[in-house]
């Protein structure tokens, strides 16, 4: 016979298994809760646009409408920025920007379905689209 302290105890531990997936599904969602502004369970191009505009906003410090490579530090690597500039002027326009966003979002979605998900995201495309959104 189990004692009430044993009881208990498994009751407890029962309770913190049956607790855990349900966390671990909030945790694999959560770095599109913010983007998914719907919330449809998926970012469509519409939020990526706007996550986008939203961030590029942030990093342009100086609001000249321009994002230098020490703006971006930390989401680009400089070759990969150096790719992203086309007329090699050193600076990101929006523009630019957006056509980085495009690609990357082309790379995670290349069934055009418009629609990315968690599962998504998760992929190394997917998080390489994540740093230009947050």
């Amino acid at each position: 016979m189990f004692s009430r302290r044993q009881a208990l105890i498994i009751a407890a531990v029962a309770a913190l298994i049956a607790a855990t997936p349900p966390m671990l599904a909030r945790s694999t969602w959560a770095p599109i809760a913010r983007l998914d502004t719907d919330h449809d369970g998926v970012v469509d191009l519409s939020e990526v646009k706007k996550a986008a505009a939203d961030l590029f906003d942030r990093l342009d410090t100086d609001k000249d409408g321009r994002a230098t490579i020490k703006e971006v530090r930390g989401r680009l690597s400089r070759r990969e920025f150096a790719a992203a500039d086309p007329n090699h002027d050193g600076v990101l326009t929006r523009n630019e920007y957006f056509v980085l966003v495009a690609k990357r979002l082309k790379a995670v979605d290349p069934d055009d379905s418009g629609a990315v998900s968690a599962t998504d995201f998760s992929t190394p495309s997917g998080r390489a689209l994540l740093r230009l959104l947050r």
